[in-house]
């Protein structure tokens, strides 16, 4: 399987890259545990963030929307690569609806949740996300199903990655390290990183195998 980046998208944000991007990690209901792939990644990257919410049990989505806002204002200059997991891909994504001159230049959205579960489907964008994403489902999730998560792919414009028999991809499902999730940041600090050096440049042929 591979990533690829459509270049209108990636172009669009080469004003934005003064510095080596960021990690934000933004995780899902009860937040992610020491052994969650989400802390795994964070701790490969010494710089990132995590979006603490005021209470993980309470999925409001624009007061989620909202902790990931005030939390890149606090920590300044972008760009940020967001890795997102459940709920917290929904805040990720209205964040996106919310703020369009968001510093985020590309988000990974792991084991979305099913925004009809939670009444939140018309809040969310009903078409192309505004920069690069990339979806990671999984067919035995509980808290979507693989078609559902497919078309919602579809709509945002995101490239999608099936893990097959994963659950949740979370701690009960065995994740833990998700090798995939380090690779992704690294080709898009990559790609970031050559666009700032070839503004405008088309990157249509470049694609970064997971």
């Amino acid at each position: 399987m591979a990533i690829s980046f459509h270049p209108d998208l990636v172009s669009a944000h080469a004003d934005r890259v003064p510095q080596p991007p960021r990690l934000l990690i933004v995780p899902g209901l009860h937040n992610s545990g020491p052994t969650h792939w989400q802390s795994w990644l964070q701790s490969l990257h010494p710089s990132a963030v995590r979006v603490e919410q005021r209470d993980w049990a309470q999925p409001l989505l624009d007061r989620w929307a909202a902790r990931i806002t005030s939390t890149l204002d606090r920590q300044g200059d972008g760009p940020w690569l967001v890795a997102a997991h459940s709920f917290g891909c929904l805040a990720l994504v209205r964040h996106l609806v919310l703020q369009p001159d968001t510093r985020v230049a590309g988000v990974l959205l792991v084991a979305p949740a099913d925004p009809d579960k939670f009444g939140v489907a018309g809040l969310l964008p009903q078409g192309a996300l505004t920069v690069p994403g990339t979806m990671v489902v999984s067919n035995t999730d509980p808290w979507m199903r693989a078609a559902a998560a497919r078309a919602w792919a579809q709509r945002w414009g995101c490239h999608t990655v099936n893990l097959g028999d994963a659950g949740h991809i979370n701690t009960a499902s065995g994740f833990g390290p998700l090798p995939l999730a380090q690779r992704w940041v690294v080709s898009m600090q990559q790609v970031l990183s050559w666009v700032e050096r070839r503004d405008r440049a088309d990157v249509s042929p470049w694609s970064f195998a997971l």
